[in-house]
């Protein structure tokens, strides 16, 4: 139990910087307007899909840095540190559902 306890000690404040740098990544998501592209829950729009991304943070940040097809945001713009609370955002969005799980399109392909 007393090792138990040690645990849960240690990760408690790794918890809660964790939820404190996805809530300034979400307020960063809002800021820089990635919703307008990305949509609200990461499942794109005019923007890429990022929900359950598989991209790591390093490669995250240098696609933001340099992308093909969205503004980049520089150093002067994003810092590192800000980069990485937005990616701990991102990575709290949901997965896409699978689309058998989707009762209405179900019914409408049966009806084919």
């Amino acid at each position: 139990m007393r090792n138990v306890c040690l645990v849960v000690a240690l990760l408690l404040p790794l918890a809660a910087a964790l939820a404190q740098n996805a809530a300034n990544g979400k307020d960063l998501y809002m800021k820089y307007t990635c919703y307008a592209c990305h949509g609200f829950d990461g499942h794109g729009g005019a923007g890429a899909r990022i929900s359950a991304t598989k991209l790591t943070q390093a490669v995250f940040t240098a696609y933001v840095r340099n992308p093909r097809q969205m503004p980049s945001y520089s150093s002067k713009v994003l810092t590192d540190a800000q980069l990485a609370d937005l990616y701990a955002y991102i990575k709290t969005f949901p997965d896409t559902l699978p689309a058998k799980s989707i009762p209405l399109l179900n019914q409408i392909l049966s009806e084919q």
